[in-house]
């Protein structure tokens, strides 16, 4: 099953790191125009240009929880490469915070995870809209987290209570934009350590627990970014257009 998006204007919002980087460069590689967007701009330097399979990444900073930032780089976006055909959101995480108890959560603190996992992926989803309608279709997915499905590993109620609220979304805005050829889907990953926020995790269990951690994965291996870019690549295709409103686990083992 060959995918291609040759002509096609790909966001990928939160991009600089881990999962949202990989997904760039599959894009890039099957032929789309990448728009790598990230606070942390400057590690995506390095992938700037075109890649190997005819797409071609470009690099913009941009804050997902600011609605102008977002409607800037929508429009520069369109302006050199055309309307955004695919949203991929990946912004998000723990943004640097450690699992508190909650009598010891401030409001501040529970509206940073959830601005930016939740509110973000509702703000991008808005700012692609228009021209996704305009054009007849196009493919809005977000990656959220087995946390959206479950419980949290890392301990910190905002984190699962946004994912939770992610996939809610997910399928409210499947079920209002399907009528416009639009998709909306979510791809959950299983734990990888890809971020600082997320190695910290990872080398706060003990030498034992790490070690059987991947024991406890029905395919006996950790999870890849690819492992998630190819779920997206899928989701993004012509191969999908009747899928919406799903959110795709991908943990190496079902639910349990």
């Amino acid at each position: 099953m060959q995918i291609r998006f040759d002509h096609k204007t790909v966001l990928v919002a939160g991009a600089a790191r881990g999962i949202g980087r990989a997904i760039a460069k599959a894009f890039a590689t099957d032929g789309a125009d990448v728009v790598a967007a990230d606070l942390l701009v400057d590690e995506l330097r390095d992938l700037e240009g075109p890649l190997p399979g005819g797409g071609h990444i470009t690099a913009t900073r941009v804050d997902v929880t600011s609605p102008a930032a977002l409607q800037s780089c929508i429009a520069q976006s369109a302006a050199k490469h055309g309307h955004v055909a695919v949203l991929v959101y990946v912004a998000g995480g723990v943004r640097g915070q450690r699992p508190l108890p909650l009598e010891e959560v401030t409001p501040e603190a529970f509206s940073e995870i959830v601005d930016v996992n939740l509110k973000g992926a509702f703000l991008a989803a808005q700012a692609v809209l228009p021209g996704m309608k305009k054009a007849g279709g196009g493919r809005i997915i977000t990656i959220s987290s087995r946390a959206g499905l479950a419980t949290s590993l890392t301990g910190i109620q905002s984190y699962a209570a946004s994912k939770h609220g992610q996939i809610g979304l997910v399928q409210q805005l499947a079920l209002e934009l399907g009528q416009f050829g639009i998709t909306v889907n979510s791809v959950a990953p299983g734990f990888m350590a890809t971020s600082p926020d997320y190695e910290r995790q990872w080398n706060s269990y003990t030498e034992e627990y790490r070690e059987q951690f991947p024991k406890n994965i029905a395919m006996r291996r950790m999870g890849r970014p690819e492992d998630i870019a190819d779920a997206v690549i899928f989701l993004a295709s012509d191969h999908a257009s009747w899928i919406t409103g799903q959110t795709l686990l991908v943990a190496g083992s079902p639910l349990h």
